[in-house]
């Protein structure tokens, strides 16, 4: 089970410790003790599974050697009651596998401590906890002191260094190390999670636990005390007992992060907070009894699952307030106010689509809440500027938000309003200041990162205030943090208005995988990228990263003046990558002489022209968590930073240490960024929702690269790639709401006059309603007439405009189904739509197959010119210096039916034409290449190579 457990101790002499001696217990090792002339010896021990010294850069590596390294540790230090060592200890998820645990400390430690400046020693222990369960924790013996290089033996360490002891450092490990497990949860498909906030912080009655470790355990499985292990259990029992007498606790604490829950999630959490078997028993039984507990049914999987009344009644007050905003019509904005917010977008070069008209005139009724769920790419920005004209010239304030502080700031500077994050908001108003009024209209971008929770306080303060909501995002991308799917639940409930129209990509059939990725066809958006050769595998994740970044230099110098970003799923992920590109572009001369720094994320050394991303909002300097740039300047205690936004700001370190390198991000802190160009590395923890955010970043072109080591071919990548992982309600399971994002995207469509239909189902209609007049003319022994004829031409290129060959799919969907086309002209296209998109997928999954076999034959027939041009240079070489008149003879003979071969094989000699040179004749020739070949061996009759 995932529970979080970090501590920190100092190992010090003034407690009789031996760094020797505690390095050889947690190695389960043999070292000689030089201060105490004695050997430590706990080869014995067993649970130790993997055992390492980690050095800094610079570093002596003797201490590779741990009884070198806790030798010049212990001879360094004089005082009898010197501080040897810090100790940090922290649980591994018991759901990974003992390599993924391995490789999670690694990362951490070496991300944490080790580019700090320290000396690791790290020991993983897979040990049996107290019931028999998993008991699962990493041993980092540290050094205190910084490393000299060029020095050996104890006088490599130079002075300790008191910033690692610092508080606040000591809270930021504590928050990373979440961080660190949950992200790489995610990233392996585990659904567990860990908090590294108090239980009190947490909203939690319950009394946290020490960690017990495999000694305690094992003295006392041989019957001895451990002052240690009975703490545990008395806090474990108090706990049990705390649940038994309140079970609303357990119920409220689980759905922090999930609107429902299952029956394994309970016993997980009744476990961790039990003690014996008993105690459990009787926890479960509170818990199933408790009034608090609701039973929705089963899901997909035939799992029970569970809610709160408290999240029961969240949702009913999200309901509420929602239907109230809904029945209200205050904030409607006049024809003449949207005309003139049109006029002003037209004069700075943005001319708004049909669809984004549609969505304008959608958001700016007099409705109090409207819904936009906006494809990415699709110029949301743009709809929401002309708005925000619209309701300004009306008299109404407009009041931007986001989730996100990056988020808020690309809705400020896309649209022109005034915005900040949600928490901002909520703490003004918790002190009384900037309250909404009748006259609002509060704007939420990428809605579809907001819990239930948040959403519902954000909603019902505008609707007792009297102001507007306007929901803007999309519930294919980015899932909330917190418990709930809001925005896909509002959406649903009171209709939305979908901008589909993709203005992001230059290329169509780039706008068309977008449009598929947000619609759920990952398989066929990833196909139709590798179709064009934008998908590139490698053997090893390794080799992916290499490859992704020696075209991402190739790019910078060919596209110098394009903005670029890498995106990838993980931090341990992009902090290589960044380190990979500043090599390669140091090597290439592009970076001058960097400081080194010490930032938030350790030691980082910076250089002017180094892309840069600042990681805190921080109001003073205008930045925000995400904000990219390019450092100016840079000194020991100052840095100097251009924004991407054309801003310059200046900062002292002892200020503000919150950045790292802006060469590659992770994808979660690329939602709503735009850029000419990206490069994406996938590795397992990819998604559909995170798929689909990564390959629609960019303007002109993306490159996707994987290694065969996460994925053994396309196939698996796509299958990865394709996994759904949206957030639920709990109404989704009491038969009054849909079961996801394709339902809710047919419910929008059947809304009718609650949202406007979007421009592809008019199309659809009209086609159909054509199709069916000129059926039923024939049908009647008559014959269309050249207009009506032209009438149907007409909308089926309208329909193509839409959906690129979605008329022909249609022309044939009609003529197999009479009753399809009746339903598709009355207006009822949900299964016109459906019986196109899958009739477009067969004919991508054809073209795709026809396009590997093409792969394959080309690929067969460049072997063969490889083994052409080799036999013939050989050859020739023979038939001029051969070792007898018979074996020249005889390699003309060859040369001069491999000759008469290429008149069999004419797409072999098209492969040739480009290697004329390889084969002895005029490169420059533009003549047939058997003229050619004939002209080569008639000369040589002169030169003794005669026929």
């Amino acid at each position: 089970m995932a529970i979080y457990h970090f501590q920190v101790s100092v190992i010090s002499r003034s407690s009789g410790s031996s760094a020797v001696a505690a390095a050889a217990y947690r190695s389960a090792g043999r070292l000689y003790d030089e201060r105490y002339g004695r050997t430590r010896n706990f080869s014995n021990k067993a649970g130790v599974v993997h055992s390492e010294v980690l050095l800094p850069e610079g570093a002596n590596e003797r201490w590779l050697n741990r009884e070198w390294l806790w030798n010049d540790v212990e001879a360094r230090e004089i005082r009898k009651d010197a501080q040897l060592a810090r100790e940090i200890v922290f649980a591994i998820p018991s759901e990974m596998t003992q390599g993924q645990g391995i490789e999670l400390a690694r990362d951490f430690v070496g991300r944490e401590f080790v580019d700090r400046g320290m000396v690791a020693d790290l020991n993983v222990h897979w040990d049996i906890g107290a019931r028999g369960g998993p008991n699962r924790h990493a041993h980092v013996m540290l050094t205190m002191r910084e490393t000299r290089a060029g020095q050996e033996g104890p006088a490599a360490f130079g002075p300790k260094v008191t910033e690692w002891g610092r508080r606040e450092l000591l809270m930021h490990w504590r928050a990373a190390w979440a961080d660190h497990v949950n992200e790489r949860l995610a990233t392996l498909d585990i659904d567990a999670r860990i908090d590294h906030r108090s239980l009190k912080a947490q909203g939690s009655d319950l009394e946290p636990q020490n960690k017990i470790g495999a000694a305690a355990l094992r003295m006392a499985a041989r019957g001895l005390h451990s002052d240690r292990l009975a703490e545990h259990a008395e806090i474990a029992r108090s706990n049990g007992e705390g649940l038994i007498a309140n079970p609303a606790t357990a119920i409220d604490a689980i759905t922090h992060g999930q609107a429902t829950f299952t029956t394994r999630d309970l016993a997980m959490f009744a476990h961790r907070h039990s003690d014996g078997k008993e105690q459990f028993d009787a926890v479960m039984a509170a818990v199933k009894s408790s009034p608090e507990l609701i039973s929705l049914g089963k899901d997909a999987r035939g799992d029970e699952r569970f809610t709160s009344r408290a999240m029961i009644e969240i949702e009913k007050r999200l309901e509420r307030a929602t239907d109230a905003l809904d029945a209200r019509r205050r904030h409607g904005v006049g024809d003449r106010h949207r005309e003139h917010a049109l006029a002003r977008a037209s004069a700075r070069g943005f001319e708004l689509s049909a669809e984004q008209r549609g969505a304008l005139e959608h958001i700016t009724s007099a409705r109090g809440i409207s819904n936009v769920i906006g494809y990415a790419g699709t110029g949301k920005s743009a709809l929401l500027g002309a708005a925000r004209e619209a309701w300004e010239a009306a008299g109404y304030q407009v009041q931007g938000a986001a989730l996100a502080g990056v988020a808020a700031e690309g809705l400020e500077q896309g649209s022109g309003i005034a915005s900040r994050t949600l928490a901002s908001l909520e703490h003004q108003w918790a002190n009384d200041r900037a309250r909404l009024t009748g006259k609002h209209v509060l704007v939420i971008d990428e809605a579809g990162l907001v819990g239930t929770r948040q959403l519902e306080r954000i909603v019902s303060e505008a609707e007792r205030r009297g102001a507007k909501i306007v929901l803007v995002g999309d519930p294919q991308q980015l899932q909330a943090i917190e418990a709930g799917a809001a925005f896909r639940a509002a959406a649903e409930r009171h209709g939305a208005i979908e901008i589909m129209d993709i203005r992001r990509q230059r290329a169509d059939w780039q706008r068309e995988a977008t449009r598929e990725l947000a619609t759920g066809r990952t398989g066929e958006a990833i196909a139709r990228y590798a179709e064009a050769g934008f998908v590139h595998a490698a053997d090893t994740r390794e080799a992916a990263r290499t490859a992704l970044v020696d075209a991402w230099e190739r790019d910078r110098q060919t596209h110098p003046e394009a903005s670029r970003i890498i995106l990838t799923h993980t931090n341990a992920e992009r902090k290589q990558l960044n380190k990979a590109v500043r090599e390669r572009l140091k090597a290439r001369g592009a970076l001058g002489d960097g400081v080194a720094l010490e930032v938030e994320r350790g030691t980082r050394v910076f250089a002017p022209g180094d892309r840069i991303m600042f990681l805190k909002n921080e109001r003073a300097l205008g930045v925000k968590n995400g904000s990219l740039g390019t450092v100016q300047s840079v000194h020991p205690v100052r840095m100097g930073v251009m924004l991407d936004d054309g801003r310059s700001v200046a900062f002292d370190l002892k200020d503000y240490a919150h950045v790292d390198h802006g060469y590659a991000a992770t994808i979660h802190k690329a939602q709503g960024m735009t850029v000419d160009r990206a490069q994406v590395l996938a590795t397992q923890g990819v998604d559909s929702h995170s798929i689909y955010v990564a390959l629609s970043r960019h303007r002109l072109a993306v490159d996707l690269y994987y290694g065969r080591d996460d994925f053994a071919n396309q196939s698996r990548l796509i299958s990865a790639a394709s996994r759904e992982r949206g957030k639920d309600m709990a109404s989704d399971y009491r038969g009054q709401r849909g079961s996801g994002i394709a339902d809710l995207r047919s419910r929008i469509r059947s809304l009718g006059a609650s949202s406007a239909r979007s421009e592809l189902e008019k199309a659809i209609e009209r086609f159909a309603r054509v199709t069916k007049a000129i059926v039923e003319i024939r049908r009647e022994g008559g014959k269309e007439s050249p207009q009506e004829l032209e009438t149907y031409r007409s909308a089926g290129k309208a329909l193509d405009v839409l959906r690129p060959g979605g008329a022909t799919e249609l022309r044939e969907a009609f003529g197999q189904s009479e009753k399809l086309t009746r339903e598709a002209a009355e207006g009822r296209t949900g299964r016109a739509i459906a019986e196109m998109e899958q009739r477009q997928a067969a004919r991508a999954a054809e073209r795709n197959a026809a396009a590997r076999e093409q792969a394959r034959l080309t690929a067969e027939t460049e072997k063969r010119a490889e083994q052409f041009v080799s036999a013939w240079t050989k050859e020739s070489a023979r038939a001029k210096d051969g070792a007898s008149h018979a074996a020249r003879r005889e390699a003309r003979a060859k040369l001069a039916s491999m000759a008469k071969s290429l008149e069999r094989d004419p797409e072999l000699g098209a492969l040739l034409l480009s290697r004329r040179k390889q084969l002895g004749l005029d490169a420059a020739s533009t003549k047939k290449l058997s003229q050619d070949i004939q002209q080569y061996l008639g000369s040589g009759r002169g030169i003794g190579i005669s026929m």
